[in-house]
């Protein structure tokens, strides 16, 4: 995991339009979205469903709002935290395309915040998606697109 790549905040629908980044050697594989390279994305939503297996870990379906994600915890996120459906929640994790299907985009879980509390989190989250995509995510999609043909 690269960690010098930013987590995009973004609605998991969007990572569907998402290629495979080119990959020079010693590089960690990452993917392209609108020009630039990531490898964690940054989601919030509602927890759908939650399913813990033996170890502690867990899968979980997370709705937000243009798709479902699947999200997989591992024990140590899990541990002492009880995710339950209904909870509003922010997620940081890998995105991991090869377990992505069908609109289903796969996040493997690096952190995870019970943000059911905050009245107004759903609508600042679609504020801070714009606001992302206004000033940084947009400039690379300019400059990346090739110039229009005369």
């Amino acid at each position: 995991m690269d960690y010098t790549l930013a987590a995009l905040k973004i609605f998991g629908s969007q990572l569907a339009s998402c290629t495979e980044a080119p990959c020079s050697e010693g590089c960690s594989a990452a993917q392209m979205l609108s020009g630039i390279r990531f490898q964690r994305a940054w989601v919030q939503g509602m927890i759908l469903s939650t399913d813990y297996n033996e170890s502690g870990g867990g899968r979980l379906l997370l709705d937000d709002g243009s798709c479902v994600a699947n999200l997989f915890v591992l024990p140590r996120e899990a541990e002492g935290r009880f995710w339950r459906p209904g909870m509003y929640v922010m997620v940081i994790g890998a995105y991991i395309a090869a377990e992505s299907r069908d609109n289903y985009p796969s996040i493997k879980v690096h952190k995870m915040v019970d943000l059911s509390s905050q009245p107004d989190r759903e609508a600042m989250w679609y504020m801070e998606v714009a606001e992302a995509y206004s000033l940084f995510y947009l400039p690379f999609s300019v400059a990346a697109s090739p110039p229009p043909s005369s």
